[in-house]
């Protein structure tokens, strides 16, 4: 089964989001490679990506046939999506055990959600 692990956190705290080029930035990123590296040989990891920050973001709505865009995010939250990866495992157990390893489980909060698969 397929497992979206949603990576959140506060993507204004400068110790969490280090500027890029520093090297506080390049220790976030080989954090990051090492997971994704260990991922991939046991064959779990089908993709994943990082995402801008939110202030890039619009939100997209239909109301009463209208599109509405709004810059930035819907909702108000302490943390914000910042990324996820896409897994495939056995079961439900086995990919909390690999979010426990992503390095955003380690100041932020991975959310794993099993993925619909249509027939």
């Amino acid at each position: 089964m397929k497992y979206a692990c949603l990576i959140y956190s506060d993507e204004n705290d400068p110790t969490i989001h280090p500027d890029p080029g520093s090297p506080e930035m390049a220790e976030t990123m080989a954090a990051y490679q090492a997971f994704g590296t260990e991922a991939e040989g046991a064959g779990v990891i089908v993709g994943g990506e990082a995402l801008v920050p939110t202030s890039a973001a619009t939100s997209v709505q239909v109301r009463d046939g209208e599109v509405v865009t709004t810059d930035g995010p819907f909702a108000e939250t302490k943390e914000q999506l910042g990324g996820f990866y896409l897994l495939d495992c056995e079961t439900l157990d086995e990919a909390v055990s690999w979010a426990a390893k992503i390095p955003g489980s380690f100041y932020g909060t991975v959310e794993v959600r099993p993925v619909v698969e249509f027939d």
